[in-house]
């Protein structure tokens, strides 16, 4: 990706709404054929900020560039974009074919053209032989897939949706994230999609901008962006964490140490470059901690050897058990006095019942799992 050029240029861009400032001088580059996803919670200004893209909003100071050129003058329909709203705005009364050949129509192509594209754009979106269906004839997931093929068939430069999967259920939904991403990858062509959605983002961007009150605080690929947050908000929101605040007591080019209360000391492999008894906080992901049933204190003693100056390791109580198929999660006291989420796969049938409710555990973990996080 990084021989390829900038689509999107948004440089220094605010946007305020009277006194409420929903994007604050937000610059990035969105470059051309990546699935760029905008992550974030409710309010924080993805949504303003695509919106602003698409010609719908202005921006209240600052620029932007599709393709090299300034949008400032640029009506929404004349920008060589399109957008899939989260409700999709399929017309009900008319067939498939028809909502797709809508936008064609409108601008003039002929009708054999217009045959073809239509064509072309559902067997992409596979829902060839649907043309003469009605919306009201068709599942969430096809309605979906229309309004994909009713933007594709313009061949914009860019495609925006605007939390596109967010009307479906669970399963069809992780169905349609996988879709979407080979789509993107079939016709090449930018995607810009808003969700709040950490398992959506993941599972289809080639890279994520964190969005928090108007900001961006962070901008990574997705493996980055969860195995290595920049600050406490990103590791929060993308995924489940462990935080433990704590004191930076050692650190060397090759090892790290922070002593947390309720936890103890947990020993990293690397140095952190802060200074000596600074405020930090840990990050520390439930399923990077090995658990173990009772009993097993010694094989554990001698499985946590990588760590510098000791190893991680700790022993609590059982508080909380969540079973969830393919994974369980527990919630441990530890005898230190912090309590610490455990993510276990269950790789068995009987996995589930190595542990219960008030058992005593052992656990730990390696020392270049946590991630010392200094805001």
């Amino acid at each position: 990706m990084s021989d390829k050029s900038p689509i999107i240029e948004i440089r220094n861009v605010s946007k305020r709404f009277g006194k409420v400032t929903a994007v604050d001088k937000v610059s990035l580059d969105i470059l051309a054929g990546e699935f760029f996803v905008l992550l974030g919670p409710s309010g924080c200004g993805k949504t303003t900020l695509l919106r602003m893209i698409a010609g719908f909003e202005m921006p209240s100071e600052g620029q932007i560039l599709i393709d090299g050129q300034d949008m400032a003058r640029v009506p929404p329909n004349r920008r060589p974009v399109n957008m899939v709203f989260q409700s999709y705005a399929v017309f009900p009364h008319m067939s498939v074919a028809d909502n797709v050949a809508y936008g064609l129509k409108i601008a003039g192509v002929g009708r054999a053209e217009r045959d073809e594209r239509v064509r072309e754009a559902l067997d992409l979106v596979k829902l060839g032989g649907f043309e003469e269906r009605k919306p009201d004839q068709m599942s969430g997931g096809q309605r979906q897939r229309v309004a994909l093929a009713r933007s594709l068939v313009m061949r914009p430069k860019v495609l925006l949706l605007d939390e596109p999967l967010s009307a479906l259920d669970a399963k069809l939904r992780a169905q349609m994230q996988f879709e979407l991403a080979d789509l993107q990858d079939q016709v090449g062509i930018t995607f810009v999609t808003v969700t709040h959605d950490q398992d959506e983002a993941l599972s289809m961007a080639c890279r994520i901008a964190v969005i928090n009150k108007g900001d961006i605080a962070q901008l990574a690929t997705p493996s980055d962006l969860y195995e290595y947050p920049a600050n406490r908000f990103v590791a929060d929101f993308v995924g489940s964490v462990n935080l433990f605040e704590g004191k930076l007591i050692i650190d060397e080019p090759d090892r790290a140490a922070v002593d947390c209360a309720g936890v103890g000391k947990i020993y990293l492999n690397h140095g952190v470059t802060g200074p000596h008894g600074a405020d930090v906080w840990v990050a520390l992901r439930p399923e990077k901690i090995y658990l173990h049933v009772p009993g097993q204190g010694k094989a554990v003693q001698s499985a946590a050897q990588d760590a510098p100056e000791g190893h991680n390791f700790a022993r609590g109580r059982i508080t909380g058990m969540s079973y969830l198929g393919d994974i369980t999660l527990f919630d441990i006291k530890l005898d230190d006095g912090a309590t610490i989420r455990v993510s276990r796969p269950n790789l068995s049938r009987h996995d589930q019942e190595d542990f219960e409710w008030n058992d005593r555990v052992s656990m730990h973990w390696r020392a270049d799992s946590p991630v010392v996080l200094l805001s």
